[in-house]
């Protein structure tokens, strides 16, 4: 049985005018270009389905083409969508806006290069709209042992095509939703990576005061990333501790005297009684970063074990991650932490936990179990280098807006994401026209 494109919420199948009704291969070719004898490149950038998620594209692992898996095939250019045909309902695509000239994916994707007829971002939004990627992944359920999707199902699929100047208007609509949330992405990767560099060189490498002990700073001056106002803040000399030597006045604190690490709860006992339930946040939940397909519990857990976003969330077996949480309310399952502190601010816990994070994943790695983790002990076992109050505070004023930011920057992206999601089938299916969105979407961005 075909794709009904009912499914878009058109009534009685009836378009706007100057819409039609075709197949996507019209408007697409598929897998259009492979791996032959003939490629020139003797390295590739290569994307399997663990580097793409729900529109966004990881970072290609670079090879020699001669050490290339065989499943290596599928050549990708600019403006291409790649969609996963296994196990569609992961949601494992994307827009390739920027590519490398040898850019390759797995046979695990289809390639979609949009025809002259077809506006590739609008291609884009179409063949990933829920209509479309919930009929692909019930025919994927049906094959048990290998569950996903032929190259065919997606080219026979017939949908509705509305004009091409419509098309890039509706893909316009929705693209600035998609390069806000974009411009957000990159925004965080670049203040988390700012707030890591500053927190390793001045309470890790000890910058500032080496810089004074040898020298290199004058009262009033200020060295780059510091202003000298900090800068006055740092002693001017190291001394001895347990943790080797540390700014003079500061103290060595483990991270669990610094920080409360609450345990999640066994969620699987604390089912939703009548209608009111929270999604339940496991370790899967926090890489995806969202609550999407969760299982649920009730909703009358006490405060402590209830995650709202800006918490921060460690787990500590598994993938060991620490996140400032952005997806939603939810509910704290075992193997997760949920940290927080009476006495120190959030950037010492957050970026302290980060600074020993590669250490705990060493630990986990070494476990002769099934799932590696650590134990509270190891949290008591990693220390840090704790500075004087008044230094604490100043750099509060600092690093504290800055990682408010990430997981504010991020809720702003969920927010966005659920607008697109929203507007995007009644776009497909011409229930809302274009001025209305416009409009709409202008407001809120």
């Amino acid at each position: 049985m075909g794709f009904n494109i009912s499914a878009f919420g058109l009534v009685d199948n009836r378009l706007p005018d100057g819409w039609t009704i075709d197949r996507i291969d019209a408007l697409a070719d598929i897998n259009p270009e492979q791996i032959g004898s003939g490629y020139k490149h003797s390295t590739i950038a290569y994307l399997d389905i663990g580097n793409v998620a729900s529109g966004s594209v990881g970072r290609p692992e670079m090879m020699p083409l001669k050490d290339a898996p065989s499943r290596a095939k599928r050549i990708v250019q600019p403006k291409d969508t790649i969609l996963s045909t296994v196990r569609p309902g992961n949601r494992a695509y994307a827009f390739v806006r920027e590519v490398l000239e040898n850019l390759i994916v797995s046979t695990g994707f289809a390639v979609l290069r949009a025809r002259s007829s077809a506006d590739p971002r609008f291609l884009y939004y179409l063949t990933t709209s829920t209509p479309l990627i919930d009929y692909w992944a019930s025919i994927a359920e049906e094959k048990s042992a290998y569950p996903s999707v032929n190259p065919s199902d997606i080219a026979e699929c017939v949908v509705p095509i509305p004009p091409l100047p419509e098309q890039r208007a509706i893909a316009h609509i929705l693209g600035t939703l998609d390069d806000k949330i974009e411009l957000n992405r990159r925004m965080c990767e670049t203040l988390e990576a700012m707030a890591r560099a500053l927190f390793k060189s001045w309470f890790v490498d000890f910058e500032p005061v080496r810089a004074k002990m040898e020298g290199r700073w004058r009262k009033g001056e200020s060295l780059p990333g510091l202003p000298a106002h900090l800068y006055d803040l740092f002693p001017t000399r190291l001394v001895d501790s347990e943790l080797g030597e540390i700014p003079e006045g500061w103290e060595v604190r483990s991270l669990d005297e610094i920080a409360l690490f609450l345990n999640g709860l066994a969620l699987q006992k604390y089912r939703p009684v009548g209608e009111r339930s929270l999604p339940v946040i496991k370790i899967a939940q926090l890489r995806a970063g969202n609550t999407t397909g969760a299982d649920r519990a009730r909703a009358e857990l006490t405060p402590d074990y209830i995650v709202q976003d800006g918490d921060i969330l460690f787990s500590w077996s598994g993938s060991l991650e620490c996140v400032l949480w952005a997806g939603g309310l939810g509910a704290l399952n075992q193997h997760l932490f949920k940290v927080t502190s009476d006495n120190y601010p959030r950037w010492l816990c957050y970026l302290g936990i980060h600074h020993h994070l590669d250490d705990f994943r060493h630990i986990a790695a070494g476990k002769a179990t099934t799932m590696g983790h650590i134990q509270r002990y190891h949290l008591s076992d990693a220390k840090l280098a704790v500075p004087s109050e008044p230094l604490l505070g100043a750099v509060t004023l600092l690093l504290g807006p800055m990682l408010e930011s990430l997981w504010k920057r991020n809720v702003e992206s969920r927010t966005l994401a659920a607008l697109r999601d929203m507007l995007l089938p009644k776009l497909i299916s011409g229930e809302l026209r274009v001025q209305e969105a416009e409009r709409f979407v202008g407001k809120v961005t």
